[in-house]
């Protein structure tokens, strides 16, 4: 007997299965097709929860060119419900995702994980902070339409106190509307705490190698589920002990996508999430004189003006130019109007340069 519409809500429940989702579904129902959320993605194939149990099926009828549009862990998606092999029919919609740019000279995105809640960005305490991979974190975190969390892993390395506090807010100045909690897997320090908000909904495990995140996986499910390295005592840095990005189901609630270090951390098409890391710029911006002041040399800038009494570290601008201006070039890449604009932009500073430089040779002789 092919399994029932009660069946997907009592295996798929704890997987994040519920009313829309199978509202959704209801036409690939019909079809006799199963649902079914991906756990894992390997050479074409993927591991799914289905209400028939946990199946290995083939995604070669939804793998089309665009690379956005392949099967990714936290998908759900549309089953055959028997047969050798299986294959994955369709995806449904993706609520949320987290998209970098490769580093593939095709200027393609990469899509990391999908239909998630919560997207916690592991950063060590191990070795300096470095802020302004945090800040690319957070752009990528606010573009997937998912609520970011900073995670202080290793906190018991930092045994003094007052320390701790200073480097929570650094990352807070950083982070502005984003919760940072220091964790230690070693002490359990903010791992109830950690437990509680991914409780609800899917989250997402995000940092480069030896961030602690396989640690944290394992402190979170009560059980050392993921091989976990030493990490370099020079640089923090570890092997990647996760090669793929896995789903599971925590003792407590909730879901959990572990996913690979990541090296790099380009943007892709982020200009959203880009303005929410600096919202304190854009608040600033609102109150220049111009509105489409650049914010470098004119007058009345109210973010310049931030800057000269101290309440905007200049760090950050310097940190929001770089980002923005990356993301541009992402774009503009496939954008051929935005590659156009940016062309004129050029072409018209030059010009002005060039204007400038004459009037000042003239009032020189």
């Amino acid at each position: 007997m092919p399994p029932s519409v009660s069946d997907a809500q009592d295996v798929l429940g704890p997987y994040g299965w519920d009313a829309d989702r199978e509202a959704e579904f209801a036409p690939y129902t019909a079809q006799g097709l199963l649902p079914g959320r991906v756990l894992r993605v390997d050479r074409g194939q993927c591991d799914l929860v289905t209400p028939a149990g946990v199946v290995r099926a083939d995604t070669e009828f939804v793998t089309p060119r665009d690379p956005m549009r392949i099967v990714c862990t936290g998908d759900w998606v549309a089953v055959d419900p028997g047969g050798d092999p299986r294959f994955v029919r369709t995806l449904l919609p993706r609520r949320t995702a987290i998209v970098r740019s490769t580093s593939s000279k095709r200027s393609e995105g990469q899509v990391l994980a999908t239909n998630i809640d919560h997207i916690v960005i592991c950063v060590s305490l191990a070795v300096e902070l470095d802020l302004g991979r945090i800040e690319r974190f957070l752009a990528l975190a606010w573009e997937s339409g998912a609520q970011p969390l900073v995670v202080l892993t290793k906190a018991d390395l930092v045994p003094d106190i007052t320390g701790l506090s200073y480097l929570v807010q650094d990352v807070e100045t950083t982070a502005p509307g984003v919760q940072v909690l220091p964790v230690s897997s070693t002490s359990g320090e903010g791992v109830e705490v950690l437990g509680a908000i991914v409780a609800d909904g899917t989250s997402v495990l995000l940092g480069t190698s030896g961030a602690g995140k396989s640690t944290l996986v394992n402190a979170l499910l009560g059980e050392d589920v993921m091989d976990v390295r030493a990490t370099r005592d020079v640089d923090g840095k570890g092997r990647h002990t996760t090669t793929t990005r896995n789903l599971l189901v925590l003792p407590g609630g909730g879901v959990l996508i572990d996913t690979p270090g990541l090296r790099g951390v380009g943007l892709w098409d982020a200009a959203t999430g880009v303005n929410q890391v600096f919202s304190e710029i854009e608040e600033l911006a609102e109150q220049c004189r111009f509105h489409d002041c650049a914010h470098e040399a004119e007058p009345g800038c109210a973010v310049l003006g931030a800057i000269e009494d101290g309440t905007l570290p200049e760090r950050r601008l310097e940190s929001f130019r770089k980002l923005v201006r990356e993301n541009q070039r992402i774009v503009a890449k496939t954008d051929a109007r935005l590659r156009a604009g940016i062309r004129r932009d050029w072409k018209m500073k030059g010009a002005e340069g060039r204007a400038a430089m004459q009037a000042k040779r003239g009032r020189l002789r």
